[in-house]
């Protein structure tokens, strides 16, 4: 299921290979996101193109909406959505707990109202991974309960006990549904280790969760309004906690200094909805830093987003010709500047593998950030 290829000689950057039923992901790797089965405004061939290996969906948005059954009688969310590769689902414990007015929580599980329609419904550990595996995902998250900072430290307690409890339950449901089914299709199941940016929370968790059989570890409540000290210090606690032969997934983290800095401390997955929803808005990630492409200083610069970039928008349009498209309203600007970011996202991956394999990571770094950070595009 997942090899370590290699370990940086001056690091914890780490290389390797997670195997599935549909396909080999190499890590570190970053998962565009697919909230609701598209990754927005870029099609599947434009994300093979640009090198994605997995995609990552919401089964709590699917679920709402088109509904498990609509999928199902697709044949699957692969089907459904014409994409062949490897699909992460996260069970959107995160998306339910944000709705603090509308949900309730007890140790069955969370009533919540739905952000469509106002509708009512109530999913237990067990109902979420039914959910996925009627979604034909290749690697389920379970049911956790994600909490905000600051958090009271009897709060997060709470929050990871019945993370823990969540944990064992779906761990369970998977293995009875497995039984089920000769023709089981095994989905690989991630534990996920919450306690807020308390250290002793974290430990506890991490220890419970190495007692079970899960396929790979994630780290929960990661960049939820924490200061960056605090964020690395968990990020690299918990790295340290969890086994080597195990894969390591950072949820919904991040930008790209957040991303390099999370490979050094030994984190293998990354997801996050930054390079497409800052598509959206105008703003390109670029080797020399942030550029937001529809601002004045860019009429007259027919230069490309990146000179050091080689995706499609890159290598046809200028900076003047994007900013002309998103002051114009026209959608052909939100789609190239997302497929410039998915590309580059991708992109930093390829070369932070190329470093590790070289052992050069540390140096990779230290050149990508002084480059990203200090140096202003316009």
């Amino acid at each position: 299921m997942f090899s370590l290829i290699h370990q940086d000689k001056h690091s914890k950057a780490r290389l390797g290979k997670l195997i599935t039923i549909r396909g080999t992901i190499d890590t570190p790797c970053f998962m565009p996101v697919g909230t609701q089965g598209t990754v927005k405004a870029l099609s599947p061939l434009e994300l093979k193109e640009s090198g994605a290996e997995v995609i990552l969906s919401n089964a709590y948005h699917l679920f709402l909406r088109p509904g498990v059954e609509v999928i199902k009688k697709a044949g699957s969310l692969h089907n459904f959505m014409s994409w062949d590769g490897p699909i992460l689902t996260d069970s959107g414990g995160y998306q339910i707990f944000s709705l603090a007015l509308l949900r309730k929580i007890n140790d069955e599980g969370v009533e919540f109202q739905s952000h469509i329609d106002g509708q009512r419904h109530f999913l237990t550990p067990e109902d979420v991974i039914r959910i996925q595996k009627d979604l034909g995902s290749d690697i389920i998250m379970p049911l956790d309960e994600c909490v905000h900072y600051p958090c009271s430290k009897d709060h997060a307690e709470m929050a990871m006990k019945r993370t823990i409890d969540w944990a064992r339950r779906s761990l369970s449901a998977v293995r009875f549904l497995a039984s089920l089914n000769d023709g089981y299709m095994r989905q690989l199941l991630f534990g996920i280790v919450q306690g807020a940016t308390y250290e002793d929370l974290r430990k506890i968790c991490a220890k419970q969760l190495l007692d079970l059989d899960f396929s790979g570890f994630a780290l929960g409540g990661i960049s939820v309004g924490e200061p960056e000290s605090l964020r690395y210090n968990i990020v690299g606690l918990c790295a340290d906690l969890l086994p080597i032969e195990k894969p390591r997934y950072l949820m919904g983290v991040g930008l790209p200094g957040d991303v390099i800095e999370a490979v050094g401390l030994g984190i293998d997955m990354f997801d996050c909805v930054v390079p497409t929803r800052y598509g959206r808005n105008g703003t390109a990630f670029t080797s020399k830093g942030k550029l937001v492409v529809r601002n004045a200083p860019f009429i007259e610069d027919f230069r490309p987003l990146d000179e050091e970039c080689s995706c499609y928008a890159c290598k046809n349009f200028s900076r003047a010709y994007l900013r002309h498209l998103f002051n114009t309203e026209e959608i052909l600007g939100m789609r190239l500047v997302s497929l410039h970011n998915i590309h580059f996202y991708l992109d930093l991956m390829r070369k932070i593998r190329k470093a590790i394999q070289q052992d050069g990571f540390a140096e990779f770094k230290k050149e990508f950030l002084n480059n990203y950070n200090h140096y202003c595009p316009n």
